[in-house]
Parts: C-alpha cells; structure tokens; sequence
C-alpha cells in the first residue's frame, strides 16, 4: 500500500524515511571518564563540564554510540561529549567492547581518560566516607578494589591517559585535567616527564621508565648534598660524568621515533618516568634536559618532579 506525500511522490506506508548521513565533520569528539571507584572520576567529569564539554554520568556502554549521533545532530550544539562509564552499571559494562567497536567503524575521535590510584588510598577514601565498594558484596571492602581492578584490567590497558590520584587531592587532580583538555586546540602530543625516586616506588601512570642510577651519586658528594638537580652545579656533575649526555642524546633520539609512532596511533598523551634512588639529583637534573629537548623539538611537555623535597 502506498501514500502520497504533498508533491506527489509515492511512500510506502509503514516504512520508515531513511535518515540523512551525518557529516564526519558534526561528529561530536568523545572523551569516556572510567577507572577505579574512590580515584576522582566525578572530580574528572566535573572538570570538563566546567570546561564546557556535554557530560553524561553512568550511562550504558551500549548507548554511547547513540548518544554520539544525538550530538552529531545537534547542529554544533554539543561538540564534545564526555561519558562516565564505571562498575555501577556493570551488568551493562560487557557492552563497552562493542560500542568501542562500533565507534571506531564510524570514525568517531575517542579518547579514553583512566583514573587510578593505590589501593591504600582507595581503602582510605571508602572508610573516610563509611560506604561499601560497589564490588565488595558481604567481604571486604579490598575484595571489591580486587575485583573492579580485574574486570577494569583491558580498559585500563586502552588508555589515552592514566591519572594516578593516590597523592593527588582535588585541585592538583583539577589542575591535570586542566593541562590536558583547557586548550581550545588540542596538540599533536603532550608529555609529562616525571622525575621520581625508586625507594618511593615506580609511577603507575608511567608510559616509559628510565633509571639514572647508573650515574654517580650527588648525595655522596658533600657540597652537593643539600641541593636538588634544578641547581646548576648539580646539574653540571650529573652531566660531566661519563655516558650522560650520550644517554641523553640517545633517548631523545628514540623518543622522536616512539612520539612518531604514538601520532600515528593517535596517542595524544605520555608520561615518561626518570627515576634515580630519591628523586632529588640525578632523575631530575634529567629530567629537566629531556624535557627541554623534546619541548624543543614541537611537543608540548610538562615537568613534574614528585619525590622532590620528599627527603
């Protein structure tokens, strides 16, 4: 059976009129909020809504691509869409594969922000406002990190930024965000290059580690001791001695082939970890000249010395 519309043309009655291709140029840019409960993702969603973004809290992985072509349709009125995905909704979290699929058949720009920190810290947040993990059941609340860091473990592992916040208090989390998503046009490739003490631990937001305790140690020097590797006679010792400014050729030589291939794979963001034993001299000495090096070179980078003044 058929209908005629106003200018004659015949329709088929009961079938729907095919939707107009949405141009790749309307197609919103995506940014999906997930990681461990306690680590900030409000804080982080909250931040780029300040920033303007359109932000969705817990929607279903298997509604993101609709959501996506809701904003394409709104004739530039959302233009960035960010989405809070997290273990609330996890009998729905199986989808996330497929709508991540899905989005990258249609050419949609993703990025995947994850929000980490230590399981102390998470034990300490949770007890701090007396409420259970949404995984722990009838054990404990370390039962439910364990279990959200399981089933979080490949999403994790497809992450354009990992934000360790077990250090981090709301505005220095605020301040990261900030750095990453405030410009109005985002670069090719940012990198924090983080000098850090081995005895502390390694960075778990870390990319690339180095370890400079192959170099001789300022501590042992005493006219050196009190001084961090900003100063510049510490500076000068930890690059007089053999093989440093070698090394530091040579690793910046390589990180020009890595931020090469991280262009490629669209990989906007990355941390690289200098490590020494206390983070005081050498990792940040060398820091601050990797850095240098690579600002000079086009990509936009950001030191942050952690261990520093830690001693």
């Amino acid at each position: 059976m058929t209908e005629h519309d106003e200018g004659g043309e015949q329709v088929s009655a009961g079938t729907p009129m095919e939707t107009p291709a949405v141009p790749d140029a309307a197609i919103p840019e995506l940014v999906i909020i997930s990681g461990m409960s306690g680590a900030g993702r409000s804080t982080a969603a909250k931040c780029l809504e300040d920033l303007g973004w359109f932000v969705v809290d817990n929607l279903p992985p298997a509604l993101i691509p609709t959501m996506v072509e809701l904003g394409a349709r709104s004739q530039g009125n959302v233009a960035r869409i960010a989405v809070v995905v997290d273990v609330r909704g996890r009998r729905f979290f199986d989808n996330l594969r497929e709508s991540l699929a899905e989005l990258e058949s249609k050419n949609v720009t993703r990025r995947i922000v994850f929000l980490e920190s230590s399981d102390e810290a998470l034990v300490r947040r949770f007890e701090s406002v007396r409420r259970p993990h949404p995984l722990q059941g009838d054990g404990r609340i370390v039962d439910g990190i364990a279990a959200e860091r399981d089933l979080l473990r490949e999403l994790r592992g497809d992450a354009d930024l990992v934000i360790d916040t077990s250090s981090l208090n709301v505005h220095e989390l605020r301040a990261k965000m900030d750095a990453s998503f405030a410009g109005e046009e985002e670069p090719e490739l940012r990198a924090t290059v983080m000098s850090f003490g081995f005895k502390y631990g390694l960075p778990v937001d870390a990319d690339l580690v180095v370890d400079m305790r192959f170099l001789p140690n300022p501590h042992w020097v005493p006219e050196l001791r009190q001084y961090t590797g900003l100063n510049e006679e510490v500076a000068a010792y930890v690059f007089n001695q053999p093989g440093a400014k070698e090394f530091l050729d040579r690793y910046a030589e390589m990180l020009q082939l890595i931020a090469a291939g991280y262009r490629r794979e669209g990989k906007r963001y990355v941390t690289i970890a200098v490590g020494c034993t206390g983070g005081k001299h050498r990792s940040v000495a060398m820091s601050e000249k990797l850095a240098a090096r690579l600002a000079s070179e086009g990509v936009e980078t950001v030191i942050v010395h952690r261990d520093m003044g830690r001693e």
